[in-house]
């Protein structure tokens, strides 16, 4: 039987630093040696673990890139461990999940929408990326499914649910319209869906964030796209915005804020004079995430661990994705073959603070 940790995060602020804690399930390593006869088989279990990490400036804004060696990982309130090594996502591949939640003031978007995501390929999506489209008014429906990043795909889809949602929206002897599945039940399906898929898993929901009646809690969505290493971003539509300035607010008030802000993502607002640029640093916003790698701790337990991320004296705005990775049986770690990382080899230390229970 395989064995999982869990991680679980708050937003906390100390002696200069920005931080932010996740949910994160986190896997054993080692490596183990099999003999049969005179023939010896090495067994490799992951000990690395790999997290995007979104740094902005305090006004969300892209700062000048950080040293790797200024990034420190901790774990239940213990000691800081330096990263053992940091990257920028760039051109790693996306797994990207597009939903229109047109069932609010977004479907005034439309009209922009179209060209704005089909620019997006192939200068900020590429051949490697994958896109699923999903559109939400009265009714749910997926409109593209792991399909390559191209002008083509990308174009047909959001044409078809844009069309689709606009006709139901104008029918004037059509039935009401009234969908059985809300936001958070969308943002759930959706995350379930990519979770099994390769690459960066992030999703995009262009949404006012309202849920109108869900089955799932935002909680219980939160924890799933934390355990499934899916970021959620949100792009709302404020027809009033005339600058540059992104979206701010208190996350703890705004379930759809912090279903974003805690899996590793954010809100942003656009109007339908800037959506095409709003999405583009999106897509840079992505791409412009550090990847952090550090050993699992070396005394990890399974259940729920805080894990934080800092970056010395910084006040940046920082949200990390989660990840989850099962661990190895208990007979494979007390089998005598079984070759365990060194003790003498740097690792992360578990500290003693409890998880509290949180919100549904």
């Amino acid at each position: 039987m395989s064995l999982f940790a869990f991680w679980r995060g708050t937003v906390r602020g100390f002696a200069g630093f920005r931080v932010w804690a996740l949910w994160l399930w986190i896997a054993w390593g080692c490596s183990a040696w099999a003999q049969d006869a005179d023939v010896l088989t090495l067994h490799v279990y992951t000990n690395t673990i790999q997290i995007p990490v979104l740094v902005l400036g305090a006004d969300q804004r892209k700062l000048a890139p950080f040293a790797p060696d200024r990034f420190k990982v901790s774990f239940d309130g213990g000691p800081p461990f330096r990263a053992s090594h940091v990257r920028l996502e760039g051109d790693d591949p996306i797994s990207l999940a597009i939903l229109l939640d047109m069932s609010g003031s977004e479907l005034e978007l439309s009209a922009k929408l179209e060209n704005a995501i089909a620019k997006l390929t192939p200068l900020s999506l590429g051949a490697k990326d994958h896109v699923s489209i999903y559109g939400l008014d009265c009714e749910f429906t997926q409109f593209a499914s792991d399909v390559p990043a191209d002008e083509e795909h990308l174009k047909k889809s959001i044409h078809e649910a844009l069309q689709s949602a606009g006709d139901r929206r104008h029918a004037k002897h059509g039935p009401k319209c009234e969908s059985q599945v809300h936001l958070w039940d969308a943002l759930a399906f959706a995350t379930n869906q990519l979770s099994g898929l390769p690459g960066r898993r992030v999703i995009l929901a262009v949404s006012d964030g309202q849920d109108k009646g869900s089955t799932h809690k935002w909680n219980q969505v939160r924890v799933f796209a934390q355990n499934s290493a899916v970021a959620v971003f949100g792009m709302r539509y404020v027809p009033w915005l005339s600058d540059d300035s992104p979206a701010m607010g208190n996350a703890m008030e705004d379930p759809f804020r912090s279903i974003c802000e805690l899996s590793g993502g954010l809100v942003f607002s656009a109007n339908r004079a800037d959506v095409e640029k709003r999405l583009k640093d999106f897509v840079a916003m992505v791409r412009g995430r550090y990847i952090v790698e550090f050993p699992r701790p070396r005394n990890s337990t399974k259940g729920q661990h805080e894990f934080v991320v800092t970056i010395d004296k910084s006040k940046a705005f920082i949200r990390s994705t989660g990840i989850s990775v099962p661990l190895p049986d208990a007979k494979v770690l007390a089998d005598p073959t079984t070759v365990l990382p060194s003790e003498k080899d740097p690792a992360p230390e578990e500290g003693t603070r409890h998880i509290l229970e949180t919100p549904q």
